[in-house]
């Protein structure tokens, strides 16, 4: 399937709203606009949040750790948060205009090359990203990532992690947002049972409760769909990739350890790393490992 040609954009502004964020900026084109953050100085990092069809929000810690010592870009995807399309379709939303708008990113910030990290779905976007523009990537962190093909979804049960009464609960709040109860407060309710599947510290469960209250359905199933219509595999053209890769996941994690060993193993010059005692958010579950890896993988890209 060819790319979507890149369509011009023109700069609105940069503004600077924080000691940690240095600058905001929009880049618009034609369907709408792109909304991203920077922080920090440095060898520049695309963060990659995870979805699909959730906003950059909940990765804004992760951005200023790691901000110490990188520059640190974080975005809104299309149609999430503060990037706005025309109209949410099967027209916008499909993954190849996905990586067009990082490749903008990219391009708007004169970035020649930059390492990403991409989280759960935002891995599998990284990834096809990375098989598309490999010559833009310095080094690909995939952190709990879906994997490079669509073999996650024959191994994912989110909710068999869940107790029976957090199942139960969780049936309740679905059934009550399907009947149109779509209130903050049934979301919360919905994320508060759901969120223990993604944890080994159940201590951060508000944390990740509260992430799941901002998801879009529609954006999510027309991401899924496009997936699907293009048989989404990017195993081949990440065969022939040299530069370094980290693939890093909780040992309790969501994601099969299956999946990253196949992520692993298709890359020549790849390094798994298993964290124990961690579910899909190592810098919840284990902060100090997490970032550690995190850390020496990106300084390694330096020298």
């Amino acid at each position: 399937m060819n790319l979507i040609k890149v369509l011009s954009f023109f700069w609105i502004g940069f503004i600077s709203i924080s000691a940690y964020s240095q600058q905001l900026g929009f880049i618009e084109n034609e369907n709408g606009i792109i909304h991203f953050k920077t922080y920090g100085k440095g060898e520049p990092l695309l963060i990659i949040n995870g979805g699909p069809g959730m906003n950059s929000d909940g990765f804004q810690s992760l951005a200023k750790t790691l901000s110490n010592s990188n520059q640190v870009i974080i975005y809104d995807q299309r149609g999430t948060g503060k990037s706005k399309v025309t109209q949410v379709n099967s027209e916008s939303i499909r993954l190849d205009l996905m990586i067009a708008d990082i490749e903008q990113i990219r391009s708007h910030l004169n970035i020649p090359q930059w390492a990403i990290l991409g989280h759960s779905f935002g891995g599998m976007l990284g990834s096809y990203y990375a098989s598309k523009f490999p010559e833009r990537i310095k080094g690909l962190i995939l952190s709990s990532s879906g994997g490079v093909n669509m073999d996650i979804f024959s191994r994912l049960n989110i909710t068999s992690r869940l107790t029976s009464e957090q199942r139960d609960s969780l049936r309740y709040w679905n059934g009550k947002i399907a009947q149109g109860d779509t209130t903050y407060y049934a979301r919360l309710q919905r994320g508060k049972f759901l969120a223990p599947a993604y944890l080994y510290d159940k201590s951060k469960v508000p944390v990740i409760a509260e992430r799941l209250t901002q998801g879009n359905l529609a954006i999510n199933q027309l991401v899924f769909q496009d997936m699907r219509k293009i048989n989404f595999d990017c195993a081949e053209k990440l065969k022939q990739v040299k530069f370094p890769v980290l693939v890093i996941q909780g040992e309790d994690d969501i994601v099969d350890k299956k999946v990253a060993t196949t992520s692993m193993n298709v890359f020549s010059n790849a390094t798994l790393v298993i964290l124990e005692k961690c579910g899909h958010y190592g810098w919840l579950d284990q902060p100090q490992s997490y970032f550690k890896h995190i850390s020496t993988f990106l300084d390694a890209l330096k020298s």
